[in-house]
């Protein structure tokens, strides 16, 4: 579907300074790493990215990668395109684009209510976004692009990476699930696979760019290869990953219960570079419910899935996503999770309150669980959660973790002193460098011992003989990467702070502002 609206503000056409870009990304992983799609592509077209100090509204093009699933989507978008208004008008040139499962969904709804918007580009053609661009700076009107069918697979589009120690790569598109509560099978698909020679590559070139993990990504990764036929294509693109040389770290995100076979977790606990993480969506621990939620599986056998991998994977952290208020929960529905939450001791949970999404099954469903109830029950869960949370990662304290330092940094980072990256268990992990220490570049290797510890957060207050920095080729690539921007390197005592300009936590579902 294209079509042209003549709504958006005109723009000049004056080409002689290099036009600046700004990219905000909202919701998941996928939609992170389609901004570093959009971002790459911004960049092969001429732009010039703003400074990661700019506010919103000092670039020439702003693009918001928008999400339907989060409660709000809508609301928040259209908050930003509101504040944009005075600085379109003081910058003839600017242009908005909005992108994602928003666009995707609402089309032109979004020029109807947003005059400042020019170009609403969808799911499947993210690669027409500087075409549109260029059309609607000529054209001095909005453009309007919609595909039902994805045109080209994202990951053959440039990429600005977000960070140079790690990266996404893309294994499919699209998922064949039909979960009531969910609009995603509609906005992006049926799923699409990529082939195992074309992901290898991918990985084997994040590899030679300095990255020393990946992160496989897709909306049901354990089903890749239904699109070829192909049972156990996972389990066999992980041991593959495996045999890549240089690659320190293996992730992956998200898989289904369902779909979740033995030779997973068997790939997972004999090939070394995968970590001792998973990231299992229980949404309901009630049997009923996830029924009414079109969950092909059942609480009996999420514990056991659980259970396999701590057998095979005695230290794996093992997080989840959970729905509080899901029509017709009821109180012992909502119990029930509570129970499966105790059972599973998760390292952390992603809890929401259950909120109607136009367009899905779920939102025409009676028996909507009134507000008021749906934020007590969640207030319990979370309750429950961190309880357990900070159970788990007590126990932690004493044992010794290999942290990948990031280049992002808690809140304290300035009055603590502390780096901060992530364990093997992608567990968040603050740490101190000794007095005289070197200091760790992003995706340089520490490892310490785990002094004290938090719900959400580890932390490492190391004596000097407790303190092992094993410097990386991705810390090299960091330095690289700052030299060419005029940054400052990192790697001497107290540089923790030249380190944190922003990256996404991988495998969290962080909502940087991209640049």
């Amino acid at each position: 579907m294209s079509s042209t609206v003549s709504t958006a503000l005109p723009v000049s056409l004056d080409a002689e300074a290099p036009r600046t870009y700004q990219v905000r990304t909202f919701g998941c992983q996928m939609n992170v790493h389609d901004s570093e799609r959009i971002s790459g592509l911004l960049d092969a077209a001429g732009y010039v990215p703003v400074p990661e100090s700019a506010g919103e509204g000092e670039a020439d093009v702003v693009v918001f990668n928008t999400c339907a699933v989060r409660e709000n989507a809508d609301n928040k978008l259209y908050g930003h395109l509101g504040q944009l208004v005075g600085a379109k008008r003081a910058n003839p040139r600017m242009q908005v684009a909005v992108g994602g499962c928003l666009a995707q969904k609402d089309r032109d709804t979004i020029l109807a209510k947003s005059p400042v918007v020019d170009v609403v580009f969808g799911t499947h053609n993210i690669g027409s976004l500087p075409t549109l661009l260029d059309r609607a700076r000529h054209n001095r009107q909005a453009e309007l692009e919609i595909l039902e069918s994805l045109d080209v697979f994202p990951s053959t589009l440039p990429t600005r990476r977000e960070s140079v120690h790690s990266g996404w790569v893309s294994i499919s598109v699209g998922c064949n699930n039909t979960c009531t509560f969910c609009i995603v099978p509609s906005l992006r698909g049926k799923e699409r696979d990529r082939r195992p020679g074309d992901i290898l590559a991918e990985v084997r070139a994040l590899v030679v760019d300095g990255a020393v993990e990946v992160t496989l990504l897709g909306q049901n990764v354990n089903s890749y290869g239904v699109e070829f036929g192909e049972r156990g294509a996972f389990a066999d693109l992980l041991r593959a990953c495996g045999t890549v040389d240089g690659l320190e770290r293996i992730r992956f995100t998200s898989p289904h219960p369902a779909a979740f076979t033995d030779d997973v977790i068997d790939a997972m606990a004999e090939t070394a570079t995968v970590m001792p993480q998973l990231h299992m969506p229980l949404q309901s621990g009630s049997d009923t419910v996830l029924r009414a939620m079109r969950r092909s599986y059942r609480s009996t056998r999420f514990l056991g899935i659980l259970d396999k991998v701590r057998d095979r994977l005695p230290h794996a952290a093992i997080t989840t996503d959970i729905i509080v208020g899901f029509p017709g929960e009821t109180e012992e529905d909502f119990q029930a999770t509570l129970d499966v939450v105790e059972a599973s001791r998760f390292a952390s949970a992603f809890t929401f309150q259950y909120s109607i999404r136009p367009g899905t099954p779920a939102a025409t469903m009676p028996h909507q669980v009134p507000k008021a109830v749906v934020q007590e029950r969640y207030e319990r869960l979370t309750a429950l959660q961190e309880r357990i949370s900070g159970e788990e990662n007590r126990a932690l304290v004493g044992s010794t973790a290999e942290v990948m330092i990031t280049a992002a940094t808690g809140a304290k980072a300035d009055a603590t002193g502390r780096v901060s990256g992530r364990a093997r268990d992608n567990r968040l992990v603050h740490v101190a460098v000794p007095a005289g220490a070197r200091g760790p570049r992003p995706g340089d290797m520490v490892t310490v011992p785990i002094t004290a510890a938090a719900p959400y957060h580890l932390i490492a207050d190391p004596a000097a003989g407790r303190y092992d920095l094993r410097r990386t080729r991705a810390g090299d690539a960091w330095d690289r990467a700052q030299a060419e921007s005029c940054g400052v390197p990192a790697g001497t005592p107290g540089a923790g702070s030249a380190a944190r300009s922003g990256a996404v936590a991988l495998g969290m579902p962080g909502l940087p502002v991209r640049v």
